[in-house]
């Protein structure tokens, strides 16, 4: 199969999934996750995707430089954002998906203003609770929304959040399902219609699709298995 076939073949469980859960294929958009990928393979998908997602802000400066007059769909920063790489990441990406702390919410803001822009975001929270995972506690999240609200260079889309590592669907769920309810809640206290919840990557996309996810990151059952070489 080739990158045509497997694009098509994500959407038909998307669409299958989504019809389980009561919703439209259209409710959920498709981000090509690309880290270690080619431009020639991202060119291919770019047209299958609803957006593309890069993990690093250094990986993603190198695949633009190459990319030409290519039609190219929202490029989306999913990786962990360290604040000295800020303004790089609001030059580069149409999104920040990964904000975790006031500090770089703050700085985000700073630089948006400075280029003129208002920057889109979602706040990453590690509802899977590991250590290994990027993203916010629970617990300060609510900081971080309050803090967010007030910055007028930033337009909060919604919440992220990386799964549990384990095949235990309900584990996966239960985390899936934590991030629903904070971004009901937060809906609730600021008005917005925060309309992303970006849950759900190649082998888990399908659960959280069923617990409310509109956004599912997926890379190797797009692209097979990663080979990790140099660009």
């Amino acid at each position: 199969m080739g990158l045509k076939e497997h694009a098509a073949a994500i959407r038909e469980r998307v669409a299958r999934t989504a019809a389980l859960a009561g919703r439209k294929p259209s409710d959920v958009l498709l981000v090509g996750v690309t880290k270690t990928r080619s431009v020639q393979e991202m060119q291919e998908v770019a047209s299958l995707v609803d957006a593309i997602g890069e993990n690093k802000v250094q990986e993603a400066q190198v695949k633009r430089e190459a990319w030409g007059d290519h039609p190219t769909p929202p490029w989306r920063l999913i990786g962990h954002l360290q604040n000295n790489k800020a303004r790089r990441a609001v030059e580069l990406f149409d999104a920040v998906d990964s904000l975790d702390s006031i500090p770089l919410a703050e700085r985000l803001d700073r630089i948006a203003g400075e280029l003129s822009r208002r920057l889109s975001v979602l706040i990453e929270v590690n509802t899977a609770k590991e250590a290994s995972k990027t993203g916010m506690a629970p617990e300060a999240f609510p900081a971080l929304l309050d803090r967010v609200l007030t910055l007028p260079n930033l337009k909060l889309e919604g919440l992220m959040t990386i799964g549990p590592l384990t095949d235990d669907e309900v584990r996966v769920r239960q985390a899936f399902a934590e991030l629903r309810g904070m971004a009901e809640d937060a809906r609730g206290r600021c008005g917005l219609p925060l309309p992303v919840l970006s849950m759900g990557m190649s082998g888990d996309f399908e659960w959280g699709i069923l617990e409310g996810s509109t956004m599912v990151r997926i890379g190797t059952a797009l692209f097979g298995p990663r080979e990790y070489k140099m660009l």
